[in-house]
């Protein structure tokens, strides 16, 4: 029964709310403008691999052109036509 006896505690109100505990400070926004500049940086370096391999199929694509063209011209100077 000595249990009962002893009042609960309870907890006792601060006057305010302490900045830290709210606010990220000045490593918060350092470490936040570090990701972003990372972000941007890869972002930067998507866009030119993206670039450059679109770049590598257009030229493919027009040397494959050319070649058919060649092989084409070949074959007709090759062959005779027959009347």
């Amino acid at each position: 029964m000595l249990w009962s006896t002893i009042p609960t505690p309870s907890p006792v109100p601060t006057s305010g709310v302490e900045a830290d505990l709210v606010t990220p400070g000045v490593w918060g926004f350092v470490i936040t403008f570090a990701v972003v500049i990372a972000v941007v940086l890869l972002i930067i370096d998507m866009v030119r691999r993206i670039r450059r391999v679109t770049y590598r199929a257009q030229v493919r694509e027009q040397l494959a052109a050319e070649l058919a063209a060649e092989t084409a011209a070949k074959d007709s100077r090759v062959r005779p036509e027959e009347d």
